[in-house]
């Protein structure tokens, strides 16, 4: 009799099944991690939808504004319907501007706003090549077609509206330092008997960026057969600010009715340095609490790096299972609200 020789062969699953339930895992996995994403998302859009308005102040900025109306119509007609012109006036000014701040902002007025000078076309076209780029970098580097569609559409959509937004901030803040000597200079030369059209000339050819180009503009609006009132009404569409606005109503009003531009851009000017003066204090009041925000916000990523280098199998479970990529997700949504609300605790309004 012939010995049988070797160990016995085991039998075992074949290497494609394996795989196969392995990938099916793996899909079930994205499949609830995408689901609790959604979930997080359509949370945090009502959360904004609802909650916003009240921490920015639009719900007591629409009371304040309907009693100040409501006040003013009151006075109005306690006095026989014989208000002066100039208030009149003064009240049909806020108005428009009023009407021009609920409007809504199109991408090119955020392009201008921003100081580019690329067209709306050349804008899309880049932000939708980036969002390809990054979406075709990711899926090279992780081969999961969702995870790179995710990151094209942030980089394509969010990260334009983002460095808009950013650009634009930082010009207004450059526009807010520099405009107060441009109206010192409207003011000396309206003293010395100049027109407000030289005032004006002076200042896109001698100020700092950005002022020298926005009254640059306002110089070529005149060219082309725009009135000074017309023109500093397009300045104040172009600088979204209140310094811009309080501008353009007291030359607009200067136009229509008359009276001493000086005195009136004197008044202007001393606003505009008490309200600079504001921020600055308001800047250097809130100092504390924003770097509070930022440690707190920076602790619990600190603290995951730390855990990560010195015992990296103990938070490995958070990466490496879907209950894990649920609850970072879950925390992430939540620090972001909580982030989000210490922003608007600590952003005055002036």
């Amino acid at each position: 009799m012939a010995r049988r020789t070797g160990s016995p062969r085991r039998s075992t699953p074949p290497l494609s099944s394996t795989t196969k339930i392995s990938r099916e895992g793996q899909k079930m996995d994205r499949q609830s991690l995408l689901s609790a994403l959604l979930v997080a998302c359509a949370t945090g859009g009502v959360m904004y939808a609802f909650v916003y308005p009240y921490l920015s102040g639009e719900i007591q900025a629409q009371k304040r504004t309907a009693a100040l109306m409501s006040s003013s119509d009151r006075r109005r007609d306690a006095r026989n319907g014989d208000p002066a012109k100039r208030r009149k006036l003064i009240q049909e000014s806020l108005k428009d501007v009023e009407t021009k701040k609920k409007a809504k902002v199109t991408l090119e007025q955020r392009i201008a706003q921003a100081g580019l000078t690329t067209t709306r076309p050349i804008f899309l076209a880049a932000s939708a090549g980036f969002g390809l780029l990054i979406a075709f970098l990711v899926f090279v580097f992780n081969s999961d077609p969702l995870v790179a569609l995710g990151a094209g559409v942030v980089a394509g959509v969010g990260a334009p509206h983002w460095l808009l937004g950013f650009l634009a901030r930082r010009r207004i803040a450059k526009f807010i330092a520099e405009f107060p000597g441009a109206v010192d200079i409207i003011i000396r030369g309206v003293k010395a008997g100049l027109p407000v059209a030289d005032c004006f000339r002076m200042i896109a050819g001698e100020a700092a960026e950005p002022v020298r180009s926005e009254f640059r503009q306002i110089v070529e609006s005149q060219t082309i057969g725009l009135s000074i009132a017309e023109a500093t009404e397009r300045f104040a569409d172009r600088v979204p600010v209140a310094e811009a606005s309080f501008f353009s109503i007291v030359i607009s009003l200067q136009q229509k009715a008359g009276g001493n531009l000086s005195e009136a851009l004197t008044n202007l000017a001393a606003v505009l340095r008490e309200r600079k003066k504001m921020k600055a204090k308001v800047k250097a009041m809130s100092a504390e609490a924003k770097a509070s925000a930022g440690i707190i916000g920076s602790l619990p990523f600190l603290v995951g790096l730390v855990v990560w280098f010195t015992n990296p199998a103990y938070i490995s479970v958070l990466f490496n299972t879907t209950v894990g990529n649920i609850i970072i997700g879950a925390s992430l949504l939540w620090m972001a609200i909580g982030v989000f609300i210490m922003q608007k605790m600590i952003d005055f309004d002036i």
